[in-house]
């Protein structure tokens, strides 16, 4: 789980409304680690409703890997830190900061005191991996 995890891959968490939205992530000390903030709906809803789930999914028709990890429990909304911010973006973005869209660096350097920066964290209350992958018929 944990070295699927540690691929790039798009989440899609689910709040009260419902609404659901795909987003960037990072799987560390195992939490689930979303950068939002005031500017966000998401923010919004999980200060008024912090129950949650996300799913990390994958589907290769090609190979028939299929692999899924759901994650539900209550988010919360902590502090900003630069470290694991840079670590969760150069995940997506490369190590080059140089090469990120001017947005991305916003993150990392804007005072979060001004900006409202925050991680939502989600320790996962209850943690479900399946591996649904199949065999190719050859072509």
């Amino acid at each position: 789980m944990d070295a699927f995890l540690q691929q790039p891959l798009v989440a899609r968490v689910a709040t009260s409304g419902p609404t659901v939205r795909p987003l960037w992530f990072l799987w560390e000390d195992g939490a689930f680690w979303v950068l939002t903030g005031p500017w966000t709906r998401l923010f919004d809803r999980v200060k008024n409703d912090p129950n949650v789930a996300l799913v990390v999914d994958e589907c290769d028709l090609v190979t028939g890997r299929v692999q899924q990890v759901i994650a539900r429990g209550q988010a919360e909304l902590v502090p900003f830190d630069v470290p694991r911010g840079r670590r969760k973006l150069s995940r997506y973005l490369g190590t080059d900061e140089a090469l990120w869209d001017e947005r991305f660096v916003g993150y990392l350097y804007d005072d979060p005191s001004e900006r409202g920066t925050t991680w939502l964290r989600l320790t996962p209350a209850s943690l479900t991996v399946s591996d649904l992958s199949y065999s190719v018929a050859p072509s």
